[in-house]
């Protein structure tokens, strides 16, 4: 089982509030105004980089740090909301890097990238794995299996203090399928997004080895 060029890690902060998920969301609309207009430029960034990937086979670094970015900042406030709920911690306004935030992603960038795929990789190639991630999110990030799963787990945490160990490692697979599969539609990789799901908090071991604790499962 070769890495996924994306790495996606949740650490879950315990212990956490037994009633604060209920008002994350209010707290977290700074986020989404900001998120909204980062979205708005991640767009126009998507396509001068298919033109760039067209003609020179290279995403420009630039351009893919700012993705990058993006897809961190997106992470770190799903992790705190209602795709995992999975810390207290108010997640940093900021497209960097932040190895003291529980919620951590990284993507290795491409020497090269097939200058054919990207002109059908993100819609035809990806109808199979669109349809899944249809299911896993709703159509809308936070909606869908994701967000029944949190949502249970958020019960379970207000009545009993606790947040289920094995929810969350399935709901850490269920993210890490998501943002695979939105980091190829992003023309970040050429690497089809394994049918997989890793779950736990890291990424598996080099050669296959689950993170401790956690038996990956096969879909």
């Amino acid at each position: 089982m070769s890495p996924y060029p994306l790495r996606l890690e949740g650490h879950l902060d315990e212990p956490l509030s037994r009633w604060l998920w209920l008002v994350k969301w209010l707290l977290a609309i700074p986020h989404f105004v900001v998120l909204f207009f980062l979205y708005v430029g991640a767009f126009f960034v998507w396509v001068i980089s298919l033109f760039a990937i067209l003609f020179t086979g290279r995403f420009p670094r630039g351009l893919f740090d700012y993705q990058l970015g993006v897809m961190r900042w997106t992470w770190r406030v799903a992790f705190y909301t209602f795709s995992a709920l999975g810390t207290d911690r108010y997640p940093p306004f900021s497209l960097d890097d932040h190895p003291d935030y529980p919620a951590r992603l990284d993507v290795d960038y491409p020497d090269h990238l097939s200058r054919g795929l990207v002109l059908v990789k993100w819609w035809l190639l990806a109808i199979p794995q669109l349809l899944i991630i249809t299911v896993l999110a709703g159509g809308g990030y936070g909606i869908g299996l994701i967000g029944l799963l949190v949502f249970f787990a958020a019960v379970a945490l207000l009545f009993t203090g606790r947040y289920p160990r094995s929810m969350f490692d399935f709901i850490m697979g269920l993210n890490r399928w998501y943002f695979r599969v939105n980091l190829y539609i992003a023309l970040m990789t050429d690497q089809y997004p394994p049918f997989r799901l890793d779950q736990g908090e890291d990424e598996p071991l080099p050669g296959g080895t689950a993170p401790t604790g956690v038996t990956p499962a096969p879909v």
